[in-house]
């Protein structure tokens, strides 16, 4: 149901700092006809902290609609607040949502044994699935393999995220879950190596930029085609990496509104990107050739 490559969406802001739905619907449609896996709203990269209840279910909404059953829409339902989350998880289960993506509880330094119990709680309030997210440097709490083979056990707990960074942490995961417990790279650049380890996929910050080539890097790579996959990755891995010389979505939002995709709009504590970095930007997206190709979306 979500392997592959999933888009971690963006949301799109008018000028004036209010959702911005038209070009939402617009950038949603150009996920699916280059060809995405599934979407994933509200994530990180779509800003969630920022997002009062009411647009985070209305972006929600937006994409379940718009997807029209044509891809699977996992959507973020994550926080520190395990009520609240379950309150996020099953109004977006009500919305039509395929599954969810909850993050690790940030800032209570949860213990091993109070994440299971946090995502245990969560998975039993909702009948869709869910998909664990694990990424350290920015909950500062990671979730062990051994705490992930357990929470494998819950019948709708069918997959992690894993942005730690980790790779042998990675490979442990893998090597210890069931096969069909689905492994998905949290990190575009080790989207190849991850699914080499047994993972099913990424979701990607880069495939707002470039859906079509992404999805083919990960739907080689799935093959077993790691020549055709490799060169993909030498050909997009500077714009990987150009997105995350600040912190995500900063870079990614500027490349796009580079690209003509949307207005380079951020919710404080986000900011625009230091004239050094949108430099390197848009650098990396004239060097993509990617300035040329915004006029055809």
């Amino acid at each position: 149901m979500f392997t592959g490559c999933g888009t971690a969406l963006v949301t799109p802001f008018k000028k004036d700092g209010s959702l911005d739905e038209a070009t939402l619907r617009k950038l949603i449609r150009r996920q699916i006809d280059q060809g995405i896996d599934f979407l994933v709203p509200c994530g990180t990269t779509g800003e969630s902290p920022t997002l009062t209840r009411e647009e985070h279910l209305r972006i929600v909404a937006i994409s379940v609609e718009e997807s029209a059953g044509k891809v699977r829409v996992l959507a973020g339902a994550g926080g520190n607040n395990t009520h609240e989350v379950i309150e996020i998880a099953r109004a977006c289960q009500n919305l039509g949502a395929d599954g969810i993506l909850s993050v690790t509880p940030y800032y209570n330094k949860a213990t091993q044994e109070g994440l299971y119990q946090h995502y245990k709680a969560i998975a039993q309030a909702i009948r869709i699935p869910m998909i664990l997210y694990s990424v350290q440097g920015r909950t500062g709490v990671n979730i062990e393999p051994a705490t992930v083979v357990r929470l494998a056990e819950i019948g709708n707990i069918i997959g992690i995220k894993e942005a730690s960074g980790n790779i042998t942490q990675i490979a442990e995961i893998a090597h210890r879950v069931p096969e069909d417990f689905l492994v998905l790279s949290g990190d575009d650049a080790m989207a190849l190596p991850v699914i080499a380890l047994g993972g099913r996929g990424v979701i990607s910050v880069v495939s707002n930029q470039i859906p079509g080539p992404m999805s083919e890097l990960a739907r080689l790579a799935s093959q077993g085609d790691f020549a055709g996959a490799r060169k993909l990755q030498r050909r997009w891995l500077p714009l990987m990496q150009v997105n995350f010389i600040e912190a995500n979505p900063i870079p990614v939002k500027w490349a796009m509104s580079v690209m003509g995709l949307l207005e380079p709009v951020y919710r404080l504590p986000m900011v625009e990107p230091l004239p050094a970095s949108r430099q390197k930007i848009e650098q990396a997206v004239e060097t993509a050739g990617l300035l040329a190709a915004a006029g055809a979306h």
